[in-house]
């Protein structure tokens, strides 16, 4: 199993920005997908999951009404639209996969199988 985050890089405040996730080695019609950030020096927090039949979705408290997740099983992709972005928004960000079906999202030890992250900067 390996998982790709791609589309990171610096942004404005106020800006737009999609992250993708895309996998080799699992069927993402059989697994929940999650989204966590991990500024430096800070713990690593929930952003938002996805369950595996496209629904279940839950957002981080900072993140509701400005993110959005999706996924594309037919490609293997997970999404996250990222919109007014701010600078505390700056972080690494990381999507994880889980096959299980009742689970605390917010868990980062519910996820099984992690991506290697990409960098988020926002610029005031």
């Amino acid at each position: 199993v390996q998982l790709q985050a791609f589309g990171g890089g610096l942004v404005q405040t106020g800006d737009s920005l999609r992250l993708s996730c895309a996998g080799s080695g699992l069927r993402f019609s059989n697994y929940g997908m999650g989204w966590f950030r991990q500024a430096p020096g800070k713990e690593r927090v929930f952003v938002a999951k996805i369950d595996w039949h496209g629904g279940g979705i839950v957002y981080g408290d900072s993140m509701k009404g400005r993110f959005a997740i999706s996924k594309d099983s037919a490609r293997d992709t997970v999404y996250l639209q990222m919109n007014n972005v701010r600078p505390d928004d700056t972080a690494t960000y990381y999507c994880a996969a889980t096959t299980r079906r009742d689970y605390v999202p917010q868990h980062s030890g519910n996820y099984g199988d992690w991506g290697q992250g990409t960098q988020v900067t926002v610029s005031s």
